[in-house]
């Protein structure tokens, strides 16, 4: 009688041991079933995101972003800003020599920011932009967000006051401006390998100097 009752037991236990086994099993196949939706809905997401990204930037290239390069007179100017959003134009002149400068380190962050237009105007075609905008002191980049100009790099001043400064402190100061998507330290330009005299004015001064066009660089080709 007692053994009837032990084997009883014993295949109770064994159903009930076995019920929740399956039941385990069950949750766990369901947790797998969601683990590998989830996945399938990130891994989707991710590939809408890489396919709206290279449509972004392949419609930035059809309007010229991507390249640093010149527009014929200040006509083409307004044509160029209105379908861009984020812009910077160099005004600059032949003669100026840091205006050189400036170009080798433009063309170097066309290629790197993609989502801003990078353009040259030379001052002596475009005597009404450039006395709209104020232009006196060469060279000069006029930083333009949705087709109003929002700031200016003034000469050098903001670049360390000399000529050797490098591309990512330029990169810097487009970035305090909000004219390329800068992901550095917004606070201070990036470590120098300057000359010790090298010095940083406080990038909201604006420079407005002399008649006609100044030239801010230490030697000229005049």
């Amino acid at each position: 009688m007692a053994n009837q009752s032990m084997d009883i037991i014993t295949k109770v236990l064994e159903q009930s041991a076995k019920l929740v086994e399956e039941q385990v099993d069950a949750h766990l196949s369901k947790l797998d079933r969601l683990d590998e939706d989830e996945l399938e809905r990130l891994k989707e997401r991710r590939l809408e995101a890489l396919k709206k990204a290279q449509k972004q930037k392949q419609e930035w290239l059809s309007k010229g972003h991507g390249e640093y390069r010149e527009i014929p007179s200040e006509k083409d100017f307004f044509g160029e800003v209105k379908e861009s959003k984020n812009v910077v134009c160099h005004f600059y002149r032949d003669s100026t020599f840091r205006c050189k400068i400036l170009d080798k380190h433009l063309a170097i962050l066309a290629k790197k920011h993609v989502e801003t237009k990078f353009i040259k105007l030379n001052v002596e075609k475009a005597p009404f932009l450039t006395e709209r905008l104020r232009i006196k002191v060469i060279p000069t980049l006029a930083l333009l967000l949705d087709g109003k100009t929002k700031d200016y790099v003034v000469g050098f001043a903001d670049l360390g006051n000399n000529d050797e400064f490098s591309t990512e402190v330029l990169e810097w100061r487009l970035g305090c401006a909000d004219v390329i998507n800068y992901s550095g330290n917004r606070m201070e330009p990036p470590t120098m390998t300057q000359k010790s005299s090298s010095k940083f004015t406080k990038v909201e001064k604006k420079t407005i100097r002399g008649r006609g066009y100044d030239s801010d660089s230490c030697s000229e080709d005049d």
